[in-house]
């Protein structure tokens, strides 16, 4: 770990977050960060439990004249997007992030930072380790795998809380207090397939894209960033007259923009293949060229494979990925700029008789999420795929009357001397979640400057985390009386 990550301001911060991003915490994976955040407690003294589900509660009191205050609820969620660079060599299940500091920013070697929601986890590990910082009582909370179910925020039963107000450290831009946020469901579409043997005098060519930005696919989704699994899609369907293909493998995680595609065909007449394959491949990078400017769509001979799919099901997945809705849907009526409807084509994988198709389906409107899922559903079904719909859960609805949120703007404009954007978002936050069984509960997001998240390109701001850090200290003084 490099030295100049623990010598950043505020120190306590950085020093827990290079402690975090030491130990592997791929989500479903959390096993070793929920033992060590049981660790952190219990080396503090503070009482801390793990819930049914695995989610870690650490309990600490008010300080000294802060004993009226109401309990408040610092939450963040231990487990991270594991993404790195095709030519990256990493293992997330056992390797600790490798960190360095580029200018203004803190970055990671060829794979995600973990800053999302690692400086949030970290933050709220400062605030219970400090023996300086006057807060009301707290109760810590680390949930489990947010980035591919939430499981945690869903397994969180009522009981185990009584804070009154919750305050998620899982904003992206320090100038933003989030007040809503988009439900999600995840579509998988499956079918098995016949293999045809392949004939030896066939030509075999593995083509590739790489080189796409991907990014967060609810945070991201407006950008008009390309997606791996699509260009590939349309490569092939350019292709799906003189090829047959042998396998594909496209994408990664649900809540990933795909910026990777890789798909193994065979072809009888080299020639015709390679004119199609030309055309196809220029007019995507021209297209692309303003947004995607390292876009990379190669093709290469490789060894020929011993068989592959029918032509007619190799035409009904073409047809089916082609006709599956990529990015927004709908813009919200009422909110300005805000995505109210998406999908991402996440993951496409293609081999030995069976195809897997995984998407994520995004609204703050939990009507429009399910009218977009059930249009992606059956344009699967007349595919003849089988589909499944699973991982459901609600969006967080603003509430004007947020009495933590009057708190946060007063103290922002007093600090900053300007006033802060107060908006939902179309990412999957918990507070949706959470509220189900606490109801009763004021929540409000905010957070440092991070990009890029979900990719290797993620980074988290240096001075915009040491903004956030005086504005969280501040807050946590100025929460409201019993």
């Amino acid at each position: 770990m490099s030295q100049e990550i623990r010598n950043l301001e505020p120190k306590a911060l950085w020093n827990n977050f290079a402690d975090l991003n030491a130990v592997p915490r791929p989500s479903k994976k959390e096993e070793r960060v929920r033992q060590f955040m049981v660790d952190f407690g219990n080396k503090l003294g503070l009482p801390t439990q793990v819930d049914p589900v695995g989610n870690v509660i650490i309990k600490k009191p008010a300080t000294s004249g802060m004993e009226n205050r109401k309990t408040i609820v610092m939450q963040s969620h231990l487990d991270m997007v594991c993404q790195k660079n095709n030519d990256t060599e990493f293992d997330f299940d056992t390797q600790g992030i490798i960190m360095f500091v580029d200018g203004d920013w803190v970055k990671a070697k060829g794979t995600t930072l973990g800053a999302d929601n690692g400086i949030g986890v970290a933050s709220i590990m400062s605030v219970l380790e400090s023996k300086d910082i006057p807060h009301p009582a707290i109760e810590a909370l680390f949930t489990i795998d947010e980035e591919t179910g939430m499981t945690g925020a869903i397994g969180l039963q009522g009981g185990y809380l009584d804070g009154e107000i919750l305050l998620n450290l899982d904003t992206e831009d320090d100038d933003e207090i989030g007040v809503g946020c988009a439900g999600g469901i995840d579509i998988t579409a499956t079918k098995k397939y016949s293999l045809n043997k392949v004939a030896s005098e066939m030509h075999a060519f593995k083509i590739t894209v790489k080189g796409l930005q991907g990014g967060h696919s609810g945070m991201d989704i407006h950008k008009g960033f390309g997606n791996a699994n699509k260009m590939m899609n349309r490569i092939l369907y350019a292709l799906k007259d003189v090829v047959l293909i042998s396998e594909i493998d496209g994408g990664s995680l649900r809540n990933a923009i795909p910026r990777e595609s890789n798909a193994v065909i065979i072809c009888e007449n080299e020639d015709k293949m390679g004119e199609i394959y030309n055309t196809i491949a220029a007019e995507i990078k021209t297209e692309y060229a303003t947004i995607e400017k390292d876009l990379k769509i190669v093709i290469a001979n490789t060894v020929t494979p011993e068989f592959s799919m029918d032509s007619e099901a190799q035409n009904d997945l073409l047809k089916v990925i082609y006709a599956t809705h990529n990015g927004v849907f709908r813009m919200s009526p009422d909110i300005e700029d805000l995505v109210e409807t998406s999908n991402n084509v996440a993951r496409v994988i293609v081999k030995e008789g069976g195809i897997k198709i995984g998407c994520l389906t995004r609204s703050s409107v939990e009507s429009g999420k399910m009218d977009l899922a059930y249009h992606i559903k059956s344009g699967f079904e007349l595919g003849s795929f089988d589909v499944e719909l699973s991982g459901s859960y609600p969006g967080w609805k603003p509430n004007p009357n947020s009495a933590i949120l009057k708190v946060l703007e007063s103290v922002y404009e007093k600090m900053f001397n300007e006033k802060p954007n107060i908006l939902a978002c179309h990412a999957g936050l918990e507070c949706g979640i959470l509220g189900t069984n606490y109801p009763e509960m004021d929540m409000i997001s905010f957070g440092p400057n991070i990009r890029g998240a979900h990719s290797p390109d993620e980074r988290a701001g240096i001075s915009s985390t040491q903004k956030y850090w005086k504005y969280l200290l501040e807050i946590l003084e100025n929460i409201p009386v019993k």
